[in-house]
């Protein structure tokens, strides 16, 4: 009989991103705090018998073959335990794809935790972070979810009390932005650097106006140079009564953070009119 399973894959945002340095091995030296909010794919996957791994998707942009996360982490997760088994998935698509959310990660997570439970392999979460993060950098993360404080490149992960709980509206611009072009263009001597030690404290202490005030994104700068669409709708988002508005990842999407709903709701409609991928979510706890 082939076993099913659907695993929630939420989308992230950076409250801080902070670039430290370029390393030896080409990846950055990266601090992060982020946390996972309530728009979400959905992966279901399916035993088969055939030693083969076939991924679906709503979605017609997304990539359903070895570019895929999902499917690098369902032949690692074979590669690795030397599974003859194969396995069919569908990928629910709700988080836009290449947006700074984390989308391609969480399904990747979702994917390891899936397999982990329909082939018996009895590993921790620990365990599925470090496969995980030979997928991707944020796949460590995504594994946890919730808030969490990144480090390394991203794969060395510490869980922190969830952030007060508030709306968080969403926007993605139609144009995407590439993370290594990012990177590759980041001036190291101008980086603005967040205070991630006082956010970590605010978020200790469940500060929301602390933490409001301490978020910020060390490669923001960078994607507004290449999208300055990003600050147009930041500077509407503060206009319209957020609390916060920052850049989340390498980006294009924007977030806003609104501790009352009426508040979260015109700065919804106020950007509704403006880009087509606009979403009214809250943090999960």
């Amino acid at each position: 009989m082939n076993r099913e399973v659907t695993e929630k894959a939420p989308a992230k945002i950076n409250l801080t991103l902070d670039v430290l340095h370029k390393r030896e091995d080409g990846y950055h030296e990266l601090e992060m705090i982020m946390t996972s909010v309530d728009l979400a794919d959905h992966v279901t996957l399916r035993t088969i018998n055939e030693d083969t791994i076939i991924i679906q998707s709503n979605n017609g942009f997304l990539p359903l073959d070895h570019r895929n996360h999902a499917y690098k982490a369902a032949k690692l997760i074979k590669e690795t335990f030397n599974i003859q088994l194969g396995v069919e998935m569908m990928i629910n698509k709700n988080i836009p794809i290449a947006a700074g959310l984390g989308g391609g990660s969480s399904d990747a997570a979702a994917t390891l935790r899936g397999l982990n439970h329909l082939w018996d392999l009895g590993l921790s979460l620990d365990e599925l972070a470090l496969l995980g993060a030979e997928v991707g950098s944020d796949v460590p993360y995504c594994i946890y979810g919730g808030t969490a404080f990144a480090s390394g490149r991203g794969e060395k992960i510490e869980q922190l009390v969830a952030v007060p709980q508030c709306w968080v509206v969403l926007v993605k611009p139609k144009k995407g932005i590439s993370t290594g072009t990012v990177f590759n263009a980041l001036a190291y001597d101008t980086l603005e650097h967040p205070d991630t030690h006082s956010m970590l404290t605010a978020i200790k202490e469940q500060n929301y106006l602390d933490m409001t005030k301490l978020v910020g994104n060390s490669l923001e700068e960078t994607s507004i140079n290449r999208q300055p669409s990003i600050e147009t709708i930041k500077q509407k988002m503060v206009s319209f009564g957020a609390d916060a508005a920052l850049m989340s990842g390498s980006g294009p999407t924007i977030f806003a953070l609104c501790r009352k709903y009426s508040r979260a709701q015109r700065v919804y409609n106020g950007l509704k009119g403006f880009c087509n991928e606009v979403y009214l979510v809250r943090t999960l706890k």
